[in-house]
């Protein structure tokens, strides 16, 4: 399952100084990325015999009992019991050890418009179980074709567009957000893709523009370690470690409205870039 940004007509991009910024997923203290439980060669055994079909039987139990719990006004329990368990079974089952930073940052009465960067289909699972926040995804429109994931995904109220129609994706990101209650977040991967290189790509703005419009803060959340556990393209997933940190709110400048959704974005893509530049290194130099 991919997470997509807003608006298609949003697309212009915001990338500080136009420099890239590369960092190398982290890995500290700990088992090292590859060095799970199972030796490397047998790993693929348990990823399809063990792993895959797990997380499947996890999907099809989790999602009536998400559908049942959000129809009887449960909505936040389904999410932070329910699905971001089902997120934590995949980190678990991987495994994926994972650290977080900045969790006492979460206001529980504040609601956020979450901007984090995309590395792997990994990101899904560390930022859903263990950012302790009741979020809403903005998905695009073919995920809502998936069974079981689309229906449980609905019920909960995540948010589904359709990028090459983008009057009706910004319509249904801003109904979303005007029914938020307190203590949640709608994400957005403002790259819009993964990333392939591992580099940090421009940010989309619509993201920013929703921000903006609702006087809402951009919490930022920067995302390493993934993108070894499993690249983008490719289907092989490995052992490692992903690592979670939550950034400061960023709020809009009272600013013309276009001025504003630039300077927006343009601080948040910085620090989410700086965090990169800082994570440290693989010491086999892998992303």
């Amino acid at each position: 399952m991919q997470a997509k940004t807003g608006p298609a007509d949003d697309a212009d991009d915001c990338v500080g100084d136009r420099a890239e910024h590369r960092a190398a997923d982290s890995c500290s203290a700990g088992r090292k990325p590859g060095s799970g439980d199972l030796p490397g060669a047998l790993y693929p055994i348990w990823q399809w015999l063990v792993l895959v079909p797990v997380v499947v039987l996890a999907t099809i139990v989790a999602a009536p009992i998400v559908i049942v719990m959000s129809l009887l006004g449960y909505k936040r329990a389904a999410n932070l019991r329910v699905a971001a368990s089902w997120a934590r079974l995949i980190a678990w089952l991987t495994p994926m050890d994972v650290e977080v930073e900045g969790s006492g940052r979460l206001d529980p009465a504040q609601r956020y418009i979450v901007v984090a960067n995309h590395r792997s289909q990994y990101d899904i699972p560390l930022i859903y179980g263990f950012c302790g926040l009741d979020l809403r995804w903005v998905m695009k429109a073919e995920i809502g074709r998936i069974p079981f994931v689309a229906q449980g995904c609905r019920a909960i109220g995540h948010i589904f567009i359709d990028r090459g129609r983008p009057d009706q994706a910004r319509a249904a990101i801003n109904a979303a957000v005007a029914r938020l209650p307190e203590g949640t977040g709608v994400l957005f991967f403002a790259e819009g893709t993964r990333s392939r290189s591992g580099e940090l790509m421009p940010f989309r703005k619509g993201a920013f523009r929703v921000a903006v419009d609702r006087n809402l803060p951009i919490l930022p959340m920067t995302v390493t370690g993934t993108r070894s556990i499993l690249p983008p393209g490719s289907l092989r997933v490995r052992p490692g470690r992903g690592r979670l940190v939550i950034h400061e709110p960023i709020w809009p400048r009272a600013l013309p409205t276009d001025e504003a959704i630039s300077d927006l974005c343009l601080r948040t893509r910085a620090t989410i870039a700086a965090e990169l530049e800082n994570s440290p290194a693989r010491p086999d130099g892998a992303d």
